[in-house]
C-alpha cells in the first residue's frame, strides 16, 4: 500500500490548491508531476503513482478547480498561462529542480507548454493523447457536456453517467470499474449525493469549442532535446495518428504507442502504456546527483 501526503499550497494569486504526494519507497530518480485532463483531477493518477513510486516521488495535482483545489472565482483564470504558473509554484514550493511529467489531455499540453518554456526543468514529457494540433470533433464532444451534465441521485446513476459520457472511448470496462470511474470524477456533497467533481465555471473555455483550438506547432518546434513519449489511444477523436507521424517527423526524439480500444484518453493502467511508461522512466527518470 502506498502512502500519500496531502499538500497544499498557495498560488500566486492566493488560492489554496492540492497536490497528493507520494513519496519515493527506494533511493529515488527524478520525481515525476502527473497533471490531469481538462475536468479531471489528481486520482486518475492513483494507481500509476502507487506502482512508479518505487523509484520516484511522484505529485499528483489539483488543478484549480479540480478535486480537492479551491475553485476560481474569476472564470478567465482557468487557460493555460494560469496552469503553468500554478505548477511552477508548486515545484519551486517543494523545491524541485528537475522533473519528469505524465500528462493527460490538458495535463499534456501543459508538460509540452513547459517543456518548452523551462527546459531546464523538464527532463521528459509522456503526452497522453495530445499533442500540438488537436482534432476539432474531440474539441466540440468535450464541451457538449463540461459544466452541462445533468444531476444524479446515487453512486449507481453517477457510474451509469459516467459510462454515457466516456463509454465509447473505453469499451470493455466492468460495472464495477465503471463505479470507481465515478469515484474518480464526483465526490459526495453536503447531501451525500455524488456531484462533479469540478468547478462548472470551467465550461467558459469552451464557450466557443473552435475558438479553443490552438496551432502549438510553433511551440512544438522550441522543445529542442527534451525526451516525449507519446501514447495515443487507437479511437481517440482528440489525437489523431496524422498528427502523431507528424511529431515523429519533426523530433528525432519522440516515442510513441498506440493504446488499442481506447478513446480519449488511455487510463495508463493498459499493458502497453506501463511498458513504455516504465521504459521512459528508466531512460530519462534517473536523477545524475
Amino acid at each position: 500500500m502506498s502512502t500519500v501526503t496531502d499538500y497544499f499550497f498557495s498560488s500566486g494569486d492566493g488560492l489554496e490548491l492540492y497536490c497528493a504526494v507520494y513519496p519515493a519507497r527506494q533511493p529515488p530518480g527524478l520525481p515525476v508531476l502527473c497533471l490531469p485532463g481538462v475536468t479531471r483531477n489528481s486520482k486518475d493518477f492513483a494507481e500509476l503513482a502507487g506502482r512508479i513510486c518505487e523509484h520516484h516521488e511522484v505529485l499528483a495535482a489539483d488543478l484549480r478547480g479540480r478535486g480537492r483545489s479551491a475553485w476560481d472565482p474569476q472564470a478567465s483564470h482557468y487557460q493555460i498561462g494560469t496552469y503553468i504558473q500554478d505548477v511552477l509554484t508548486l515545484l519551486a514550493s517543494r523545491g524541485i529542480r528537475r522533473v519528469v511529467v505524465i500528462g493527460t489531455s490538458l495535463g499534456a499540453l501543459l508538460g509540452m507548454t513547459l517543456a518548452a518554456m523551462r527546459p531546464d526543468l523538464i527532463a521528459g514529457v509522456v503526452l497522453n493523447d495530445a499533442g500540438p494540433q488537436i482534432d476539432p470533433a474531440g474539441v466540440r464532444r468535450i464541451a457538449g457536456y463540461i459544466g452541462k451534465l445533468p444531476p444524479v441521485g446515487n453512486w449507481a446513476e453517477a457510474a451509469a453517467q459516467a459510462k454515457s459520457v466516456y463509454g465509447l472511448a473505453l469499451p470493455g470496462l466492468s460495472d464495477r470499474d465503471w463505479l470507481e470511474f465515478a469515484r474518480r470524477s464526483y465526490r459526495e456533497n453536503a447531501a451525500g449525493v455524488p456531484v462533479p467533481d469540478v468547478d462548472p465555471g470551467i465550461a467558459e473555455a469552451f464557450r466557443h469549442p473552435t475558438s479553443a483550438v490552438a496551432d502549438m506547432w510553433p511551440l512544438f518546434r522550441q522543445l529542442g532535446p527534451v525526451p516525449l513519449l507519446v501514447i495515443r489511444g487507437a479511437l481517440s477523436d482528440l489525437l489523431s495518428a496524422a498528427t502523431v507521424e507528424r511529431m515523429t517527423r519533426e523530433k528525432a526524439t519522440v516515442q510513441t504507442v498506440t493504446v488499442a480500444n481506447r478513446g480519449h484518453a488511455p487510463l495508463l493502467n493498459e499493458p502497453e502504456c506501463v511498458a513504455a511508461i516504465d521504459a521512459f522512466l528508466a531512460r530519462v527518470g534517473c536523477d545524475p546527483r
